[in-house]
């Protein structure tokens, strides 16, 4: 992707080096993140480009840099969003390294996976739980991380809504019922198919993002990148509820009464993700049976899937396919 683009382009590289701390990942599938079409239509800041975007990269490693001693050529792995940080500054210290003003981030300020190689520091480089195939868990690696996230800030909440039924809602909501919450997914006013998707997984509520649930909910995450939905989550929140916004991107949120806020609501977002947040959901994912709806595209077609993600045709999530597996 070059500045000001709207799109990405293909182009020729030599294969990069694995330094040391570093893998060469020969990319299997990437999956395609809202993130991405907030890069490349240049929502996000400026940042260093040109870039290959791509943060939900699933592949197998070729090479191992100097010190590395937990991978070794031949694991199948992932690379998501988080890339680098600094270890030692006093957030990366207390465990909010998600949270580091050093932080690099995949595709956005290093070379992602809209590739057929990647490097990767191997700290942020995971090994992937077996019973997924490469395409099925490319999503694992950002809805499922990011969304994972989210989930957890809404503690023991017991009905929870989810705003916004794309990627991340789709594999978060199949945990949560599997955990026994009560999950109530509020969709885009006439979006049968996600409606129907998110009864098949055991929602006990859908509707549109306007109307009201037949209950009071404890929480609320918003995936969808719409300001106007955290007035709209407060106001469907009992007290002491917490709405979450998981998204990295949002548009501006509106005025609203205080009311909305008052008796110990609470509003917060999710930024990023950390080691611990990867480590602790790959292990349940590997015991969850999360079943995930792909669109696999061609990675020449990655400005088509981009396409579709920005106009609503994708259902489930969208992941490019570099190579076959074997």
């Amino acid at each position: 992707m070059k500045a000001g683009a709207g799109a990405v382009e293909p182009v020729e590289r030599e294969i990069p080096i694995a330094l040391p701390g570093e893998v060469l990942v020969r990319v299997r599938a990437c999956g395609v993140c809202r993130t991405d079409l907030h890069l490349v239509d240049g929502e996000l800041p400026p940042s260093e480009l040109p870039v290959v975007p791509g943060h939900e990269i699933v592949g197998v490693v070729e090479i191992v840099g100097d010190g590395v001693e937990h991978l070794a050529a031949g694991d199948r792995v992932g690379i998501p969003w988080l890339g680098y940080v600094c270890g030692a500054c006093d957030l990366c210290k207390s465990g909010h390294e998600n949270l580091c003003r050093d932080a690099r981030f995949t595709g956005y300020q290093m070379d992602g996976g809209y590739a057929e190689y990647a490097v990767a520091d191997a700290r942020y480089t995971f090994k992937l739980p077996k019973g997924y195939s490469d395409i099925e868990a490319a999503p694992l690696l950002c809805a499922g991380l990011i969304g994972y996230r989210a989930y957890r800030m809404t503690g023991d909440a017991r009905r929870i809504g989810f705003y916004g039924f794309g990627a991340a809602a789709l594999v978060i909501a199949q945990v949560a019922v599997h955990q026994g919450r009560e999950v109530y997914a509020f969709t885009s006013p006439g979006d049968e198919a996600a409606q129907q998707l998110a009864r098949s997984l055991g929602c006990v509520w859908t509707g549109a993002s306007t109307e009201a649930p037949p209950s009071v909910l404890d929480a609320a995450v918003i995936f969808a990148p719409v300001g106007s939905l955290v007035p709209e989550a407060l106001s469907r929140v009992g007290p002491g509820g917490t709405v979450v916004c998981a998204g990295i991107h949002m548009s501006d949120i509106p005025a609203f009464p205080y009311r909305h806020l008052w008796d110990e609501r609470v509003l917060r977002s999710v930024a990023n993700l950390t080691r611990q947040d990867a480590k602790d959901f790959l292990a349940l994912a590997a015991t969850v049976p999360i079943t995930m709806h792909v669109q696999p595209y061609p990675l020449a077609d990655a400005n088509r899937a981009l396409a579709d993600l920005r106009a609503g045709r994708v259902s489930g999530a969208a992941v490019l396919v570099t190579s076959p597996e074997p």
